[in-house]
C-alpha cells in the first residue's frame, strides 16, 4: 500500500524526474523532455502535486488545481515500473477527491491526440472528450508531429459530508 501525500518544493529534481521517464512514451512525436525543474516549479503556483510513495520512494504524481467550480488535473504520472497496477486510477480518484472537498463540480483533463492508447483508459474512469484546443508550444515544447489537445470532463458530484 502506497501513502498519498503534497509535494513539496525539496521534491521537484524527483519530480522532474519521475514525470520524463513516465512521459518518454511521448518521445515519437517531441524533441525533449517532458518538463526541466523551472516548468516543474512553476506548476506550484497554481496547484498542488499529490504524490504516491512508499517506503519514502515516489511511484506516481498528479497535478491539481482548482479555479471557481471546476478542478483540472495534469501530469498523471507512474513510474514505467509500477504502471499497470491501479496506482493511476488511485491518484486521478485522490484528485477527484481533493477537487470536490474544494467545491469543484466538474473535474477536467486534457490528452495529446497522438497518445491513442489514452482515450479508453479515461474513458473507463468516466471521463468524456467534449472539444480540442491548441497546444501552447511553451506546454509541449518542439514537436516532430503536429497534433492538438483533446479536452475531456467529469461530473463530480458533491463532496462527502
Amino acid at each position: 500500500m502506497t501513502d498519498l501525500r503534497f509535494a513539496t518544493e525539496s521534491d521537484l529534481p524527483v519530480l522532474t524526474a519521475l514525470i520524463n521517464r513516465a512521459f518518454a512514451v511521448e518521445s515519437f512525436f517531441k524533441f525533449s523532455e517532458r518538463l526541466n525543474p523551472e516548468q516543474t516549479r512553476a506548476y506550484f503556483e497554481s496547484g498542488q502535486f499529490l504524490l504516491s510513495e512508499k517506503n519514502g520512494e515516489i511511484h506516481g504524481c498528479v497535478f491539481v488545481e482548482i479555479k471557481a467550480d471546476r478542478g483540472y488535473f495534469g501530469l498523471l504520472a507512474v513510474d514505467p515500473a509500477h504502471q499497470r497496477t491501479g496506482l493511476g486510477a488511485r491518484l486521478v480518484a485522490a484528485a477527484e477527491e481533493y477537487a470536490r472537498e474544494r467545491g469543484a463540480l466538474h473535474m477536467d483533463m486534457t490528452i495529446v491526440n497522438l497518445r491513442e492508447e489514452l482515450p479508453a483508459y479515461y474513458e473507463k474512469l468516466g471521463y468524456r472528450a467534449c472539444g480540442t484546443e491548441d497546444i501552447p508550444p511553451e506546454v509541449i515544447g518542439p514537436i516532430k508531429q503536429r497534433c492538438h489537445f483533446i479536452r475531456y470532463t467529469k461530473p463530480l458530484g458533491k463532496a462527502r459530508e
